[in-house]
Parts: structure tokens; sequence; C-alpha cells
């Protein structure tokens, strides 16, 4: 990813920053910009809405529907959101492969038709379960395997093709974008579906479902058109030797974990995501037991927390964006002390039952969702500057090597949080110390993941762009 440079009339350009490739020449007039203006980082965020309006079905809808309709045992519903995790570790193939065809459109457009046709087949097999249950699920358990794919395939493709077209100081307000419009997709589509989902029948699970993947599939294609080819101005890739042209996957797989900020960065991901998720399963419950919240109360605690999140989101999206040229524009130090705050934030979780009725929970867990929702941004900013570096060609395999740490970690998390918790509880005499004993062991991975960050290479945005670019810019 270049940095923004002079115009007056020759190539003068920035010293680049670790990873980042050179913007080349002038502009002409009435050509395609080199880096995306606001208008189209929104336009790639819609794609994370589309994405988000389908999945949250699969999570939240589907699993509910079996659960309390068809009586089916909840592990039925968590093996199969768990099938769609599991196919995360695909994403370092299809980064692979929209590296060698030199186009991320293509391979966003085919994710998400495959994405919706999963999330059509999932409601038609969940409906089916009703009179023949094999079947049902049988047909179920395919179409999650289309959504993990769809989702690897698609989401990849979308941040590799945000990493070469956002300029450096843009990336933490990117990040921001579309991860809040990934949240829109799940906020909007869920009251939306229930309200048509009543009252309830397969038909009309089929028919809703079938409606919101259709709209989420026309909005995504819809929004990458056109697109990439605003990156036209970018020099063309040096074309390769016929030994690199044909390097299989697993040649090029193992050349990007051999280095080592890759590598560190992939460990950084990993520790900090199964962190991030091991307390979302468990917090709504601790607030009930040990503070005796009710059930409304913890769920508007987790709304609290979601709040948090966006918050911290949004301020480090600020700041970065603000403040180029500075140390608070490095995205290395929100990662830092994002992982630091969610670290603080959950030793004192852990120890909220001393204080009783007095301890502060709604305060702490808000802080909790600042801390993560900082950390968060910076860490994708951070992916899609570290995609760039090395050769352009391993790009999409770099970032989906991220992509599948990610997924990989956030499904083990939630999983491996509510099993400790359960695991404890038999060998502890209160249920508080099992709990208190999973939210330290959270806050030890985000110290672990504060030192690991310390190991990344630096990352920040560039000095203030010149005024002829910004202008440029829309």
């Amino acid at each position: 990813m270049g940095e923004p440079g002079s115009r007056a009339g020759s190539a003068t350009i920035h010293a680049p920053s670790a990873g980042a490739e050179i913007p080349w020449g002038p502009e002409r007039a009435g050509a395609p910009e080199q880096h995306l203006g606001w208008p189209q980082i929104v336009r790639l965020g819609l794609v994370q809405t589309a994405l988000g309006s389908v999945v949250v079905l699969m999570t939240a809808t589907l699993n509910r529907v079996m659960v309390v309709e068809l009586a089916l045992p909840a592990l039925v519903p968590g093996l199969l959101v768990a099938l769609h995790y599991a196919m995360q570790v695909l994403r370092p193939r299809w980064g692979y492969g929209s590296d060698r065809s030199g186009r991320r459109t293509p391979w966003i457009v085919g994710g998400m038709a495959l994405l919706c046709l999963g999330g059509v087949g999932a409601a038609c097999g969940t409906a089916l379960a009703a009179t023949h249950l094999v079947l049902g699920l049988a047909l179920a358990a395919g179409a999650f395997l289309c959504v993990g794919i769809g989702v690897g395939a698609a989401g990849t493709s979308l941040l590799v093709l945000l990493a070469g077209g956002v300029a450096p100081a843009r990336r933490g307000a990117a990040a921001t974008i579309v991860w809040v419009m990934m949240i829109v997709g799940f906020a909007v589509t869920a009251p939306l579906a229930g309200h048509f989902l009543d009252p309830f029948s397969g038909l009309r699970l089929v028919a809703v479902s079938g409606t919101v993947s259709l709209v989420a599939f026309c909005v995504a294609a819809l929004a990458v058109v056109g697109v990439e080819r605003r990156l036209a101005l970018r020099p063309p890739e040096p074309e390769p030797e016929p030994e690199a042209a044909r390097r299989p996957f697993f040649a090029v797989l193992a050349e990007v974990l051999a280095d080592p900020v890759a590598r560190t960065f992939t460990l950084f991901v990993f520790v900090s995501m199964l962190a991030y998720s091991a307390q979302e399963l468990i917090l709504e419950p601790y607030a009930g037991l040990v503070f005796a919240m009710t059930p409304g109360a913890t769920t508007k605690l987790a709304g609290l927390q979601h709040g948090g999140v966006l918050a911290g989101m949004l301020v480090v999206a600020g700041l970065t964006l603000m403040a180029r040229g500075t140390p608070l524009a490095s995205l290395r130090l929100w990662i830092a002390l994002g992982c630091a705050g969610s670290a603080a934030a959950l030793f004192a979780l852990a120890s909220g039952a001393a204080g009783g009725t007095d301890f502060p929970l709604r305060q702490t867990v808000f802080a909790l969702g600042m801390a993560n929702g900082a950390y968060a941004v910076a860490a994708i900013g951070s992916m899609m500057a570290l995609a760039g570096r090395g050769d352009a060609r391993e790009r999409g395999t770099r970032m989906g090597v991220w992509g599948a740490a990610q997924g990989i970690a956030f499904g083990a998390g939630g999983f491996l949080g509510a099993v400790a918790v359960d695991a404890l509880r038999l060998v502890t005499a209160e249920p508080v110390q099992a709990y208190a004993a999973v939210f330290a062991a959270e806050g030890g991975l985000f110290l672990v993941a504060v030192v690991l960050a310390a190991r990344l290479e630096p990352v920040a945005a560039p000095g203030p762009v010149p005024l002829n670019s910004a202008l440029g810019a829309r």
C-alpha cells in the first residue's frame, strides 16, 4: 500500500513505511485514483454488511429454530456452526487463488454467491428436518460447509483488496468502517427477519432466508462493481518467472510462514482472538450467578459491552486519522494498549465477586468493550498494512493465513471458555471461582498478546497528506 505523494509534475514520493508500495508518477486527468476514496471504502463495507446479514441467520435464527421449534439438542446447531468455523482453515487457499488470478472481485462475488446459496440451503435443511430429520440435517451440514467456504473466499479477498487500495493514513478508519458495517448487517437483519418469521413455519423460514440471501448477494455484487478498476494506475505487477508462476500452494504457504514477521503476526492473531472470544459465552451467566442479574439485565450488559467495542473502534479510527505523523498514529501502540486494557478489565472481573454489590460491573464491562474495540480495529489495520510485505503475488495467501488464525481462534475461544467453566465447576466449591479462573486465564492470554505485539514491526499512518492529494481523494 502506497502513501500519497506530491503530484507537482514529478514522481516525488514520501519514504514508504514497512511493507508499503511506492506510488508512481503524476495522475492523468480523469484517470482512476491510486487509492480508494471514502465512498469506495464504504461500498466495500457494504460487502461486509451483506456477509453479516446472511451469517447472523445461520448462527442465531437457525440455532433457535433447531433448539426450540424442532426440539433438537443444542449440540446439533453447535456442530453446524463449528463446521462453518472449520472451513476458515482454507482461507490461505482462497487467497492464493486470488493471487494467481490477479483479480479480487471475482472471488468476492463468487464467495458471496456460495455463501448465499448456503444460507438458503441451510434454511431448507432446517425446514426439511421437521419431517425428515436425517436428510434435513445432511442438507444443513452441506449448506454450512458452503457458508464457511463462501465467507472465507469473499472475506479474504475483500480485505486484500482493501489492503492494496487504502492509503496508509486511512487504514484504521477503513478497518473501523468495514467492521462496523458488518455489525450493521447483524443488527438490521436479525430483528427484520424475526418480524417476518411470525407466525413461524418451515416455508416462511425458507422464504425469509431466501429473500435475505438474494438481497445480500445483489448488494455485494453492486458494491464491488468498478471499485477494483480505480486502482488501475498502480504499476502492473512484474511478470513472474516461469518457476514462480508454477509454484504450488504449499510452497507459497511455506514461504509465507517462513517470514518471521508473518509468523509472529499469525501467532499474535491466534492468541489475542482466543482471549477475545473466550468470554463471549460466559459473561452473562457470570453476571447472573454472581451479581443476581435478571436475564433482561444481562442482555443489556452484553449490549453495553458491544457499545464499548464500537466506541473503542471509533476512538482509534479518529485518533489515527487525525494524529498522522505522531506516536498516537501507531497501530502497534493501539494494539498493545487495547490488549493491556482488555487484560486489566478481565482481571478486574475475576476479582469482582469480592467487591459484592459495590463492584462497578457495568463500568468494567464497558471498559472491556472499549479495549476490545481498540485492539480489534488496530489489528485489522495492521493486517491490511502487513499484507503488502514481500512479494505482491503472496498478498492473498498472507491475508488468508491471518484470517484462518482469526476464524479458528474465534470458533475455539467461545467453546473452550464455556468448557473450562464447566470443568472447573466440578472441582471448585463456588461457581464464582470457576468464572474468576477463566477470566484470569483470558487476561493472561491478552498479556501474552501484548508481548507478541511488541515484536511486530511498527505500523503507523504517514505524515500529513499533501493538499493536492487530499483534494483528489473523494
